[in-house]
């Protein structure tokens, strides 16, 4: 048997997620009253056969009282020793004003007395319970509709469970920080490619950018610091029973330094772990007028 809780906001993505798994043979039931969990998983037991799978979705349509007791519900799983994860799907909450804006679908907690931001933030902490004993949280708020889809095959079904999946992901921090990112290495001290009049249009992955990084000693320094880092560590964290682990390298803008440095650092460790991936956030947002 294999069960994946799906939570999140409202906007985030949570029906795209439960699609996924539905398109990929998981048996998908919404918006489960958290506290009828324990007997629906009594149930699924039932099937002996290891091959099915369920994927439950919960969200704020629940009654506050459920939801409260989500983490006494994950601790009796297990304690029970049951196979199952928690998928929580979060976005920036003016990311969410824009996605009900421009769907004009009506929050689930908005009514003539409760404003759009407002209910965003009522189920911000209603849904922090679950957000807390969540495995897996997935920020969707830089994501598209086709990347969400692949990212939730990718960490819920596209991976052997003896394997940890890698994600190197760079970013810019006045974008903001990646709220799903486990490690966060900061870059913006390293020298600036931005200050080049013929480097500024290009990229971290561009050879004239690679070129100008590689002749400062203070890059290699930092990119043989992390590696050194996540050379020694990266097996405990997989030791650990870690199904994924995200590494954000950040710098001002997301386009050079740490485009540079997330590259480098996938194509080194793509020799050591069988699931090593790369994504630059925020790598085209120069090119937005």
């Amino acid at each position: 048997m294999h069960l994946v809780i799906v939570s999140g906001l409202s906007g985030s993505g949570k029906s795209t997620a439960l699609h996924v798994l539905e398109d990929v043979g998981f048996n998908c039931i919404d918006n489960l009253p958290v506290s009828l969990l324990p007997a629906l998983v009594a149930q699924i037991q039932i099937h002996k056969d290891d091959q099915h799978r369920f994927a439950i979705g919960i969200d704020v349509r629940n009654a506050w009282q459920d939801l409260a007791i989500f983490p006494q519900m994950i601790s009796t799983l297990k304690e029970a020793h049951l196979p199952f994860q928690t998928l929580f799907l979060d976005s920036q909450t003016q990311v969410l004003i824009q996605r009900f804006s421009e769907t004009r679908r009506k929050h689930p907690l908005s009514d003539k007395h409760t404003s759009l931001e407002e209910a965003i933030s009522a189920e911000q902490q209603l849904l922090e319970p679950i957000r807390d004993c969540a495995d897996q949280i997935i920020d969707t708020s830089h994501l598209n509709l086709h990347e969400l889809r692949d990212l939730v095959k990718e960490r819920v079904v596209g991976r052997s469970e003896s394997t940890m999946a890698i994600l190197f992901e760079s970013f810019g921090f006045k974008h903001g920080v990646p709220v799903n990112a486990d490690l966060v290495f900061d870059a913006r001290c390293l020298p600036n490619p931005h200050w080049k009049p013929n480097l500024r249009p290009q990229t971290g992955k561009d050879q004239e950018v690679i070129e100008f990084l590689e002749e400062q000693i203070t890059v290699r320094e930092m990119y043989e610091d992390i590696e050194h880092y996540l050379t020694r560590w990266l097996p405990r964290y997989q030791a650990n029973n870690r199904s994924y682990i995200t590494i954000a390298i950040g710098c001002t803008g997301g386009q050079h330094r740490s485009v540079y440095l997330s590259e480098r650092l996938q194509k080194h460790f793509d020799h050591s772990f069988s699931d090593v991936q790369v994504r630059h956030r925020d790598i085209n947002k120069h090119k937005k007028p």
